[in-house]
């Protein structure tokens, strides 16, 4: 056994072959969560040393993960061959509108060509970036303003299989609700449907955050990052009017770093959404199964193409853990 070990520590040394560094654990409150996240996985850590990680988005074209820094202005691919390089710099602000806290993007998402549609805390808007992505171009504004009004800060977004936009705007790229900058008066969610006519649809959030569609897109989660109101909203969506506004889970009494944030939804259903402690997993009825409990106050995650993996951005770190598919 002596013998093994020592040949096995000596090919480590000379082969620079070092142990994976994680953090964290899996609670499981409900067996249920053993059908999404095996009993061995971990929570890898990928990347670490950043300001403020948010908005992952897999990239089949690269077979990589993008995310941003929003605080340093920019934006990271990380993949298994080469690790982490930065992929965009500036990736969110640009100088095109006035903002004093000058950060860079958020929330990332691909449309239907494969292009990246980006939410631009600096630039106070939603831009995008066309194919080829291994050779990134300059930006496109698809949407700035809202009745002659420059946005806050897009934070989040979304896009329906029929093409329409949607996306949150709270203030986090301004100096708050009273930043001489900021234009409207609410922080609301919009829609930008196909012919340009962008819509608010809900005003009744203080710092409305991530979003998603349940798989039919019949249900539209939305995330309020306020600490006297930390909780998740579910609509009925119906030709792009919200209906039956329900609390679909209500965290402001919950213990853990952090606030409700980004959130993705399952093929199957589950609602993997960053708060309190982590990453909580939700069943389609707001049951809550579990959580990847990640130590420190998680942005947002991204499933790989296949789910067979969820990325974390968590804090200073890009984390992930292995899921079942």
């Amino acid at each position: 056994m002596k013998k093994t070990f020592t040949l096995v520590l000596t090919l480590g040394v000379l082969f620079g072959i070092t142990a994976q560094k994680t953090l964290g654990s899996v609670e499981r409150l409900d067996p249920e969560i053993n059908t999404l996240i095996a009993a061995d996985a971990v929570i890898e850590i990928l990347a670490d040393g950043f300001s403020w990680a948010e908005g992952p988005v897999w990239v089949p074209e690269l077979n990589a993960v993008l995310f941003t820094d929003v605080p340093e202005n920019k934006m990271y691919r990380w993949d298994n061959a080469n690790g982490l390089s930065v992929y965009l710099d500036p990736s969110g602000y640009t100088g095109i509108a006035p903002n004093d806290k000058k950060s860079g993007a958020n929330g990332l998402i691909l449309d239907s060509k494969g292009n990246l549609l980006i939410a631009q805390h600096g630039d106070r808007r939603i831009a995008l970036i066309e194919k080829p992505l291994t050779q990134p171009g300059s930006f496109k504004t698809i949407i700035a303003e809202y009745d002659g009004k420059r946005f806050s800060s897009p934070n989040d977004l979304i896009l329906a299989k029929n093409g329409d936009l949607y996306f949150t705007d709270p203030p986090y790229g301004l100096k708050g609700d009273g930043d001489p900058l900021k234009e409207i008066a609410e922080n609301g969610v919009y829609r930008l449907d196909t012919k340009g006519k962008v819509t608010q649809v809900y005003s009744g959030l203080n710092r409305p955050n991530g979003l998603a569609f349940s798989p039919d897109e019949s249900v539209l989660y939305v995330a309020n990052s306020d600490p006297k109101r930390n909780l998740w909203l579910s609509f009925s969506l119906e030709n792009g009017v919200l209906k039956n506004e329900k609390t679909f889970y209500d965290a402001t009494t919950k213990k853990g770093k952090g606030l409700a944030d980004g959130l993705k939804v399952h093929s199957k259903g589950y609602v993997f959404a960053t708060g309190p402690g982590g990453v909580l997993i939700f069943t389609p009825k707001g049951k809550h199964i579990g959580t990847i409990k990640t130590e420190v106050a998680s942005a947002n995650c991204a499933f790989n193409a296949d789910e067979s993996a969820l990325y974390i951005t968590s804090n200073n770190y890009l984390t992930r853990i292995q899921l079942i598919n």
